[in-house]
């Protein structure tokens, strides 16, 4: 089931690309935030797949757990007055990039290896 976070991107790009929702302005921020910290859950997801660890009951709680987590802050943030919302974005925005680049680094040494291999 490693395969889920990378079907669940794909399937989030289609149907943003294929139906015109308007969200209204109220809920906007709390969209934003949850589809950060589903970004989040995919993304760790795929690295998890990549390292072997991956557990598909692990990443749907986590995705649901998360984006529900996210959009209840920036919620409460909102009720008491304060910008949590900008302290979740820095949090999964740091999240995001950091799986992403140990992705992306483990595509890299794979491709070197595999380079190395056929020059020997």
């Amino acid at each position: 089931m490693a395969w889920l976070p990378v079907v669940g991107l794909v399937a989030g790009f289609l149907i943003i690309y294929q139906w015109d929702v308007t969200v209204p302005n109220y809920l906007a921020s709390y969209l934003s935030l949850g589809t950060l910290a589903g970004l989040d859950s995919i993304f760790g997801g795929i690295r998890a797949g990549i390292e072997g660890k991956f557990h598909d009951d692990i990443f749907l709680s986590g995705f649901a757990v998360n984006t529900l987590l996210a959009a209840a802050l920036a919620w409460l943030g909102d009720q008491i007055g304060v910008n949590l919302f900008l302290a979740a974005v820095v949090v999964l925005g740091g999240r995001v990039f950091l799986n992403l680049s140990l992705i992306r680094r483990y595509w890299l040494t794979k491709a070197a290896f595999s380079k190395k291999d056929k020059i020997s």
